[in-house]
């Protein structure tokens, strides 16, 4: 189609009204019952991760020490967001005194995190550091009027322990850190699913090198291994899937025929069985672009979904965006930005968006279905971000350095020279950024050093601290 139609004219009316036939019938339960049977493992999902809580310090009618009821508040806090979050177990729960530290320390063992609470005292420093030294990733939350013990804790930062201090009384802090502290347990039972080989800097091509320091398994899958995929998947399953959750959807369709639309879906329900059989929760492709069906529309879902579809096989990207959905529960967008100085913006474009930028739970935003920009073939989105949204522009680079920078939202555009999904952003000092792009640190290609993925909300501080409990270095590209 050469011109912009109507859903409605678009899926035309040729089913005679109120016919069904027996076969259609028989197909359609056979169907359904296979969809709701996978359905029960999708997404795949993750074990809770084990977290560690401790609470460090005499309590009650001490000078500088917590009340005693407070562990009560604490533990109360926890459980409420143990239950919000649903891939979290609290565990333990000692007070040391009259616990022992050595005790505490060698029961971590099935531990993936702990969680200090400071309640009093300089002494509380020395079974603090005990458990510290365990090399588990680690936060200490210290109020004030906890005693004057604070002033050790910055010296475990200085000797590269992986541990957050939260010298505050905001026990939002406690939430946050939590989210944080899951990402690193998901890594190490992560499993993404490459076709036709990786792309990005030199350690992040190498899957020794992902499984050594990220945790992260690599799946290596050919070409061949998804054509075959695509064409075991029923034609009947990829038109509803097309009609339901894409075409009644949109705000209306440019290019694309309807034959192109299912033949993308059918690619989505091929991956998505694939990811099943796989029990991974990321999928990259090199060869995205291609045959049977461009990835676009496929990768959209799975972003949608809560999991990680990226683009031209760029695994430090997915590892990026898997980092973001375990700390944040968002999604991201791969983009190939360019500057306007003029306008102190930095322009995100793709053609593959997740229409849930917000996360699983959220509202889609608005989206036009458009052919793949680069070829004016297959199906892609048009997305409409969300104008005044500030956002934070990140990438992991060689699997030990992430790059970080802000901005906001202030338009979005349809230019016929770039992608489909179009959107500028205010950041503090585009000539300062675009003369440090890459910060000389990126060693690979253009998909290396030009790729960067755009998240709602500024998480920047929150990355600092993920870089503490999991050993990577932050460096802000703006």
């Amino acid at each position: 189609m050469s011109e912009s139609l109507s859903r409605r004219a678009f899926l035309g009316t040729t089913t005679a009204a109120g016919v069904i036939l027996a076969g259609q019938l028989h197909r359609t339960t056979a169907m359904a019952a296979e969809t709701a049977e996978e359905d029960k493992d999708w997404p795949p999902k993750l074990p809770p991760v084990k977290i560690h809580k401790v609470f460090v310090g005499r309590t009650g009618g001490i000078y500088c020490s917590r009340p005693k009821e407070e562990i009560t508040r604490f533990n109360e806090r926890l459980g409420k967001l143990e239950g919000r979050l649903g891939n979290v177990k609290f565990v333990g729960g000692e007070v040391i005194p009259p616990a022992n530290a050595a005790k505490v320390a060698a029961n971590l063992k099935d531990a993936d995190a702990v969680l200090l609470f400071h309640l009093s005292g300089i002494g509380a420093n020395a079974p603090m550091g005990q458990i510290i030294d365990t090399g588990l990733p680690a936060a200490v939350f210290s109020q004030p009027f906890s005693g004057h013990g604070w002033m050790y804790f910055p010296a475990w930062r200085k000797a590269g322990k992986k541990v957050v201090l939260l010298p505050t009384s905001d026990w939002g802090e406690i939430d946050k850190v939590v989210g944080l502290m899951r990402v690193p347990a998901m890594l190490r039972r992560t499993r993404i699913i490459v076709v036709r080989g990786p792309v990005g800097t030199v350690d992040a091509c190498n899957a020794k090198l992902v499984k050594e320091r990220m945790g992260a398994e690599i799946v290596p899958i050919s070409v061949k291994q998804i054509m075959e995929l695509h064409q075991a998947v029923d034609p009947k399953a990829a038109e509803a899937e097309a009609e339901k959750y894409w075409i009644k959807q949109a705000k209306k369709i440019v290019e694309p025929s309807k034959e192109d639309i299912i033949n993308s879906a059918r690619l989505y329900l091929a991956m998505k069985g694939l990811m099943i059989k796989e029990k991974a929760q990321a999928i990259t492709s090199s060869a995205c672009m291609g045959a049977p069906a461009k990835c676009c529309l496929a990768f959209s879902k799975l972003n949608d979904e809560g999991l990680v579809g990226a683009c031209e096989g760029d695994v430090d990207s997915t590892l990026t965006m898997l980092i973001f959905r375990y700390a944040f529960g968002i999604p991201g967008f791969i983009s190939d930005p360019v500057f306007d100085i003029a306008r102190n913006a930095l322009v995100h474009f793709h053609c593959t968006s997740t229409s849930k930028m917000d996360g699983p739970g959220g509202k889609r935003l608005p989206f036009i279905i458009r052919t793949q920009s680069e070829s004016n073939k297959g199906v892609s989105l048009q997305v409409e971000h969300r104008v005044g949204q500030p956002v934070t522009c990140a990438k992991l680079v060689n699997l030990d350095t992430m790059l970080i920078s802000t901005g906001k939202i202030f338009k979005n555009t349809n230019d016929e020279l770039a992608c489909r999904t179009q959107f500028w952003t205010k950041v503090p000092d585009a000539r300062k950024m675009f003369l440090n792009w890459g910060a000389d640190i990126i060693k690979g290609g253009a998909v290396a050093l030009l790729h960067r993925d755009v998240f709602y909300g500024d998480h920047v501080q929150d990355i600092r601290n993920l870089g503490v409990l999991m050993g990577f270095k932050v460096v802000e590209e703006g």
